[in-house]
C-alpha cells in the first residue's frame, strides 16, 4: 500500500504523506515514494510549484523508530541508507521551483528536516516542531545541519539541536521557521494559493532567485552571480511581457496572494 498521495491541480503538484499508524513517519518505503515524486516534479515542465503536507492531523513524525530498531545495519549500512536519503533531499533542496510545506501537528526529527527543505512553511496553530534526535541518542539528519542554521542562526540552531525541545507554532513564527500561522481549515487552501501564484511568475527568474539564495560565496562572488543571473532574466520572454503589461497598465501576471 502506498504511503503517500500525489496529485496535480493545474500547475501545482501536491505531495501528501499518509501513513496514519506511525503519524506519517519517513519509513524506507515512504522515502522511495517521495524520491519518485521529487524526480517527477523536477523533470515535469508543467509543474510550477510543489506543496508538501501530511494527512491525519500531522505533517511527519520523523524516522520510523520500529524500523530503525529492527534494521540490523552496521555503520556502513547506515551510511549507505543516509546517502539514499540525501540523493532525493539534495534534489528537493535545489529544486528550481517553489516548495511550500503545509505543517499541521507533529513535524519531528526528519519530519522537521523535510519541512525545512521547503522554501516556505505555513503552519497551523497546533503545529509542533522538534529536532528530536538527541532524545534517542542520534544526531540530526535530513539536511538539518545545513538548513536550520540558515533559518534561525548558528546559536539558536545549536540550542534547538542540543535541547531537542518542542517548538510550538507561535515560537516557530517568531524564529522565522514558519512564514505564516493559519487556522487548520485554512492550511491547505493558503498553501495552494501561494503555489498557484507562481503560475504567473517567470520560471527562469524563480530558478535564478533560488540558486542565488542557496549560494555561499563571498561578496565579489555573489555580485558576479547577481550580474549573470540578471543578464539572463533580462532576456527572458516573461520580462519583456511584464514590461509591456506595466507600460500599457495591464495587471501583472504574478501577484503574491494577500
Amino acid at each position: 500500500m502506498s504511503k503517500i498521495r500525489f496529485e496535480q491541480q493545474g500547475a501545482t503538484a501536491i505531495l501528501t504523506l499518509d501513513d496514519q499508524p506511525v503519524r506519517n513517519a519517513l519509513s524506507p518505503e515512504m522515502r522511495v515514494e517521495v524520491a519518485e515524486v521529487v524526480e517527477r516534479v523536477r523533470t515535469d515542465a508543467t509543474i510550477r510549484a510543489l506543496v508538501i503536507t501530511g494527512a491525519n492531523g500531522h505533517f511527519c513524525s520523523g524516522g520510523d523508530l520500529r524500523n530503525i530498531a529492527n534494521a540490523g545495519l552496521d555503520n556502513a549500512g547506515w551510511r549507505d541508507r543516509l546517502h539514499l536519503l540525501h540523493g532525493w533531499l539534495a534534489k528537493l533542496l535545489s529544486l528550481d521551483k517553489p516548495v511550500i510545506c503545509a505543517v499541521d501537528g507533529a513535524a519531528y526529527g526528519a519530519g522537521f528536516g523535510l519541512a525545512l527543505a521547503g522554501d516556505f512553511i505555513v503552519a497551523t496553530k497546533r503545529a509542533r516542531m522538534s529536532v528530536s534526535f538527541l532524545k534517542v541518542g542520534l544526531v540530526p539528519d535530513c539536511g538539518i545541519f545545513y538548513t536550520l542554521p540558515r533559518v534561525v542562526g548558528p546559536q539558536r540552531a545549536r540550542e534547538l539541536m542540543l535541547s531537542a525541545r518542542e517548538v510550538k507554532a507561535d515560537e516557530a513564527l517568531r524564529l522565522g521557521i514558519a512564514m505564516e500561522v493559519v487556522e487548520a481549515d485554512q492550511l491547505l487552501p493558503r498553501a495552494l494559493a501561494l503555489a498557484k501564484s507562481f503560475e504567473g511568475a517567470s520560471p527562469m527568474a524563480v530558478s535564478l532567485i533560488k540558486r542565488a539564495c542557496a549560494a555561499t560565496g563571498d561578496l565579489v562572488g555573489q555580485l558576479s552571480l547577481e550580474a549573470d543571473a540578471q543578464a539572463l532574466a533580462m532576456g527572458s520572454p516573461e520580462h519583456k511581457t511584464a514590461i509591456q503589461d506595466f507600460l500599457q497598465k495591464r495587471p501583472p501576471k504574478f501577484a503574491w496572494p494577500e
